[in-house]
């Protein structure tokens, strides 16, 4: 019943930005938490950013101060900025839904998941 669609990937040098967005749909997007996380291959999938319904956040140390998550409520869309990009932000990267209200880190809690975009960043 829920549908997260991911753009804005692509292929960017060290030190550059992009933004990635996630369109929801089938759920009261407003009403649930969110979180963005990423996987590179060989390795575990791991948290990026996550964000409460009424937009609180969470970030881990190895995004914290470069990425930012955000939402519109009136678009039903997920947002992240990633600034000062780094080879080893190279990853395919996913939108998550959440059926709760707060921020949430582990992976397991979330409930509805995207086909993912990939992100590759040269040096």
């Amino acid at each position: 019943q829920v549908q997260l669609v991911e753009s804005g990937g692509g292929l960017v040098q060290a030190g550059g930005s992009l933004r990635l967005s996630c369109a929801a749909s089938g759920r009261a997007f407003s009403t649930y938490a969110m979180g963005w996380f990423r996987q590179a291959p060989g390795k575990e999938r791991e948290l990026v950013a996550t964000i409460s319904s009424a937009g609180n956040t969470y970030y881990p140390d190895s995004t914290k101060g470069r990425f930012t998550i955000a939402r519109d409520n009136a678009k039903n869309t997920l947002y992240l900025q990633m600034n000062s990009l780094k080879p080893e932000d190279t990853a395919v990267y996913y939108c998550a839904m959440r059926l709760g209200r707060l921020w949430d880190m582990r992976l397991s809690d979330y409930d509805y998941w995207g086909q993912g975009t990939q992100v590759t960043v040269s040096s």
